[in-house]
């Protein structure tokens, strides 16, 4: 948690190892994720990082199922079997009977669902979550909240981003982070 502009962004986008760190390292276990070439940490990420970003990150011309099969797309997953992992995620998130439509024709929260099941389909460890609330309702932030929750408690690492105070009753540990230094809460 922490105000904008205070680097949690930026930190998330290191510990998925998107950015390198100025200094010290990232471990994942053992792993030092910075200390692996580009292409062993793309397959890092394929494999244990889920994203979902803050401006939800769909694209426009694609169906909810073709969205939510990008991330399989580089797996060697035979393509009958992506579409079946991305309707069971889809049905796991309630949109199971969205499936043909296009990002436009959903809501808010909807399409946030449609991100969370995209960063799911492969099942990694670690959900990484930028702001997963930010464009919405009370009420649908609460939704997209229980799920995470539920995410959590089938056994994923989740790490939020929020500024929301109120998002951090889900949270079992808390960080603040203010001009880039990070500090335990809970």
């Amino acid at each position: 948690m922490g105000p904008s502009g205070s680097g949690k962004s930026t930190l998330l986008s290191i510990m998925g190892g998107l950015n390198h760190p100025s200094r010290g390292k990232v471990l994942v276990d053992t792993l030092d994720i910075y200390g692996l070439s580009s292409e062993q940490r793309a397959d890092f990420r394929s494999e244990y990082v889920g994203f979902i970003f803050q401006s939800f990150q769909l694209i426009p011309y694609l169906t909810v199922l073709e969205n939510v099969t990008l991330p399989l797309a580089i797996t060697g997953i035979p393509s009958r079997r992506q579409k079946e992992m991305a309707v069971e995620i889809l049905t796991q998130v309630g949109l199971g009977d969205k499936k043909d439509r296009l990002p436009d024709e959903l809501s808010g929260g909807e399409q946030e669902r449609v991100a969370i099941a995209r960063a799911m389909v492969n099942r990694p460890p670690i959900l990484l979550a930028d702001e997963p609330t930010g464009n919405l309702d009370t009420a649908t932030a609460l939704e997209v909240m229980d799920l995470l929750k539920h995410l959590n408690d089938e056994g994923h690492t989740i790490i939020v981003v929020t500024h929301n105070p109120e998002m951090s009753r889900y949270a079992g540990r808390v960080l603040r982070v203010r001009d880039g230094v990070c500090e335990e809460s809970i």
